[in-house]
């Protein structure tokens, strides 16, 4: 969707020499084969996993995602893009009791501490949790195999690791001041992004992304 484009992981992308091809399935534009990829990511929206009878592209983005992590390509997914990684792995995703939505933080776990994305020594931050906006209800059990990273209090499950360089992020933290004003006039009633909360969000964001990129550039990312 337009307002929860690529924001942040853009640059972070460009700063590392790579090629970015953004497509906009929303626009009817065509699933591309994993064949075709050096890596993917796949970004939120306001529908959820199950709603393919309204959103065609949605089981088909799903098998891409499957056969993008069969085939060893790094793979970012954020919000319903974690949703969509977590279904196409086997997880259950389902509706939570609540809506997680605002300027907040996510805990590391003691993995994710450990994490070279997430962790705070990797991110040069002190502190055990990171940062980020939520907008969301849906959630996900951690598929098999996989390396929990973050939580919050309402949603335990808000990052994961497959293998190496496949990572699921329900939070955002792609978000600059730019992608945050197409937010704004969105938000329920009483929610706000404040301007400072967004800069922070987008500092420590682009620390995260950038140390995505790295490992995803790297031969074999870390270990699981």
């Amino acid at each position: 969707m337009a307002h929860e484009g690529p924001g942040t992981i853009t640059g972070a992308l460009a700063d590392a020499g790579v090629a970015v091809r953004t497509v906009r399935l929303d626009r009817d534009e065509p699933v591309p084969s994993a064949d075709d990829l050096g890596g993917l990511v796949v970004m939120g929206g306001p529908m959820g996993v199950h709603d393919e009878a309204g959103h065609w592209w949605i089981g088909p983005e799903r098998d891409l995602l499957r056969r993008s992590v069969a085939a060893g390509l790094p793979v970012l997914g954020v919000c319903l893009g974690a949703q969509q990684l977590a279904a196409a792995l086997g997880a259950e995703v389902t509706t939570g009791p609540v809506e997680e939505v605002g300027a907040g933080r996510v805990e590391l776990t003691a993995q994710g501490r450990r994490d070279p994305v997430l962790g705070p020594e990797y991110r040069g931050l002190s502190g055990t949790d990171v940062p980020c906006l939520q907008w969301h209800r849906d959630t996900f059990a951690l598929p098999d195999g996989s390396v929990h990273l973050a939580a919050t209090r309402m949603f335990p499950h808000q990052a994961f690791r497959v293998g190496g360089r496949v990572y699921g992020f329900q939070f955002h933290v792609e978000v600059d001041e730019t992608l945050a004003a197409g937010w704004r006039p969105l938000l329920p009633p009483g929610v706000t992004l404040p301007a400072a909360a967004v800069a922070r969000v987008a500092d420590v964001g682009r620390r995260v992304l950038g140390r995505f990129v790295d490992v995803a550039l790297a031969p074999s990312g870390v270990s699981a």
